[in-house]
């Protein structure tokens, strides 16, 4: 299995720990990653709010030149899985999309033919969940993990269509095959801020702590998410959500890739687990397989 990895700023920098259990997991897994060479930002929020055209302009970019390769496109973060896919539907309906790109910025006719998909669909349906668990070293039975999709992971439905937009459960079967019970709450797909940590933080830390409370509340031992904003927004802010509401919160935000390398005996080092802000020392102890793995 082998696809053309793009992964975008935040992987090779703020998020550089979800890069590392990406290629670590997928090494294990025997799933090829070619980076696509001279890749640019995807725009992720920035462009398109600003202009219609570089935010069409810029994944393309990235998606004519994965078409060089002849595979499909493998993204892990959220924003980018979502405008790839977004330039996609752009390029495959809108043929004045394409001569305005061809004539004003890309230079080549590019119509939606490369095919992209997130790391985590590729996991749960191309490589399977059966053939995961076969893999699994250290079960991780008795942890209780809440996973968390955010908005632009399954939103909007008409742009991906990676699972359901509303009650999406990718990441619950996920870790039900890892070994560990999926967390039945309503809150997997609330907004947690997004790019607003920033400019407005007071709101990031409303959403991020009623996302929290209701995470404790129905009993979550860790998060699983997808999202590196997602991740530092209920990962970095933790602190400061405790000072403001008064609250005791330390829940350690995972992504996805982390979880299921922990379940396949990768060292956590090599998963960048010393760069989360919540410690998850308290998952490696209570979890006897992980333990002593």
């Amino acid at each position: 299995m082998r696809y053309a990895y793009y992964p975008g700023c935040s992987l090779h920098a703020s998020a550089k720990d979800y890069d590392l259990s990406a290629r670590a997991v997928c090494a294990a897994l025997g799933i090829e990653l070619e980076e696509i060479p001279d890749w640019v930002c995807c725009g992720a929020s920035s462009a398109h709010m600003t202009s219609e055209l570089l935010g069409l302009a810029l994944p393309v970019m990235n998606l004519v030149a994965a078409r060089e390769s002849g595979l499909d496109v493998v993204a892990c973060c959220a924003a980018c899985y979502s405008r790839l896919q977004a330039a996609n539907k752009a390029m495959n309906e809108g043929p004045e999309h394409r001569r305005k790109l061809v004539d004003e910025v890309v230079g080549s006719i590019y119509r939606g033919e490369v095919r992209v998909l997130h790391l985590l669909e590729i996991i749960v349906h191309e490589y399977g969940l059966p053939a995961l668990r076969e893999r699994v070293k250290a079960n991780l039975e008795g942890l209780n993990v809440a996973s968390y999709y955010g908005c632009l992971l399954v939103r909007p439905p008409d742009v991906v269509h990676l699972d359901d937009s509303e009650d999406p459960t990718l990441m619950d079967e996920l870790a039900v095959a890892l070994g560990a019970r999926a967390v039945n709450w309503p809150y997997k797909t609330e907004c947690c801020g997004g790019s607003l940590s920033l400019t407005r933080t007071d709101v990031v830390l409303k959403l991020c702590h009623d996302i929290l409370r209701m995470a404790v509340d129905e009993g979550a031992d860790c998060l699983m998410v997808a999202c590196p904003l997602c991740q530092a927004n209920l990962d970095l802010r933790q602190a400061q959500v405790n000072r403001e509401y008064s609250t005791d919160f330390h829940l350690p935000v995972l992504y996805f890739t982390q979880l299921i390398g922990l379940a396949l005996g990768i060292d956590p080092a090599e998963l960048g687990l010393d760069k989360l802000m919540v410690s998850p020392e308290k998952i490696l102890r209570t979890n006897v397989l992980i333990q002593e793995r």
